[in-house]
């Protein structure tokens, strides 16, 4: 596909999100999307499209801690009303999950962001 008739086509933004949050680029859903843990590769390997000017900023923080949120919270209000489970399980356990799902969602919905501004062509900082 040319990239000026990929340009006349209308970027749906649903399928855009998904790539990015497989890791893959949001144009064209071939290629890798991160270089690193959080670090977008500068340019699309397959199609060429560049994602410096990209930036995501603090959308995706933001979306991890709501869904990391809503999923351990409902969990600290169980240990609190079940006193019989002992303390230090809910100690180890709550900053356990929170951090290993924090680490697993970030790049997740980083990944996503950056789909939706590409697929809006939402003006970046």
């Amino acid at each position: 596909m040319t990239d000026t008739l990929h340009d006349n086509i209308l970027k749906p933004k649903g399928r855009s999100m998904l790539r990015g949050l497989r890791g893959k680029c949001p144009r064209c859903g071939e290629a890798k999307l991160f270089r690193a843990y959080l670090k977008p590769v500068h340019d699309c390997s397959y199609c060429g499209q560049d994602w410096d000017s990209i930036r995501a900023d603090d959308g995706p923080a933001w979306l991890t801690i709501l869904i990391v949120g809503h999923l351990v919270g409902p969990l600290i209000v169980y240990f609190v009303l079940h006193p019989a489970i002992p303390l230090w399980v809910s100690f180890v356990l709550i900053p356990l999950l929170v951090a290993g799902l924090s680490l697993l969602l970030l790049p997740r919905c980083k990944g996503a962001f950056m789909g939706l501004i590409w697929a809006t062509g939402a003006p970046t900082s």
